[in-house]
């Protein structure tokens, strides 16, 4: 599997933004997560198996990606 995800503001299917860190590894099962915080609310920090972030999910008989990359951490503003 590909571990790489470009680390950015991400939108999810539902509307929200999230700013994207990286990936981590989990200790025990060797999982690869993405790591990542919320940006509204009280900006909890994240972490979601790689797998279910980069997954598709259906929408009114559509399938669409979960999260959508709306700006790399390196482009400028």
């Amino acid at each position: 599997m590909d571990k790489n995800i470009v680390p950015g503001l991400y939108r999810h299917y539902k509307g929200n933004e999230y700013q994207v860190y990286g990936v981590a590894t989990h200790s025990e099962s060797m999982e690869v997560m993405v790591v990542y915080r919320a940006l509204y609310g009280h900006r909890d920090l994240w972490v979601r198996p790689l797998s279910m972030f980069k997954e598709s999910v259906e929408v009114n008989g559509e399938e669409i990606p979960r999260f959508t990359l709306v700006k790399r951490s390196d482009e400028t503003l």
